[in-house]
């Protein structure tokens, strides 16, 4: 009999290369591990319109795909941006090819949930740029700003500190803050289907993620 095991696989787009990057790290990581009942495939796109990305793909039967973007700020333009994907994400479901757009969201950006693989960040920003102090110190770096730390052999040495125990960390500590959220009488916003909170931190990476691990057997 063999022992082969069956393949997932999962689609996404994303709003840029240290996404593709961390996904690239966990489908290794999760095919890698001898615990996990099945392997990964991630068909992950840069791609900031998720309706130029569903148009893009060939797909039979029901297909989901998550799209990863970031809440940068309140300014209106970074909330034009926001709103604008959530519409795409709309129009991708009405264009005949059975696809449920969902949103892996994060407020302010992708980097809170790279820290929460370290340490807890529940402290509340202005600008993306403050996320490099909480990065330092969780990966003990010492980057001068966001920039440095985006560079290619930068973010995959950090990456290289993880494992999936990481992994499901992250998956905990956003829960957490999630919960915190509700406490604290924060109210989500709905749109087109779509929830989020105008408040950071909030993240919805997780939601993904958690079902990628339950799905492989490993969200212990």
């Amino acid at each position: 009999m063999s022992n082969r095991k069956l393949t997932k696989k999962y689609y996404f787009s994303v709003e840029g290369e240290t996404e593709k990057w961390y996904l690239e790290w966990l489908k290794n990581r999760i095919n890698e591990c001898e615990e996990a009942t099945c392997k990964v495939a991630f068909d992950v796109s840069v791609q900031k319109n998720p309706l130029k990305r569903a148009k893009s793909l060939t797909v039979t039967g029901k297909t989901e795909i998550w799209h990863l973007s970031d809440y940068e700020s309140d300014e209106l333009i970074h909330v034009k941006q926001f709103i604008e994907t959530m519409d795409n994400m709309k129009a991708a479901m009405n264009i005949g090819k059975q696809i449920t757009y969902r949103f892996g969201y994060t407020n302010l950006t992708f980097d809170l949930w790279i820290i929460l693989h370290k340490i807890n960040c529940n402290s509340s920003y202005a600008d993306r740029k403050n996320y490099i102090d909480p990065l330092n110190r969780a990966y003990g770096e010492s980057f001068e700003n966001m920039d440095e730390y985006k560079h290619e052999a930068n973010f995959k040495r950090c990456l290289k500190q993880l494992t999936l125990n990481s992994v499901r960390d992250a998956v905990a500590r956003a829960n957490n803050i999630m919960i915190k959220n509700q406490e604290k009488g924060y109210c989500q916003v709905e749109y087109k289907g779509y929830k989020y909170y105008r408040e950071n931190p909030t993240t919805a990476i997780n939601e993904v993620i958690e079902k990628i691990m339950s799905d492989c057997g490993l969200q212990k």
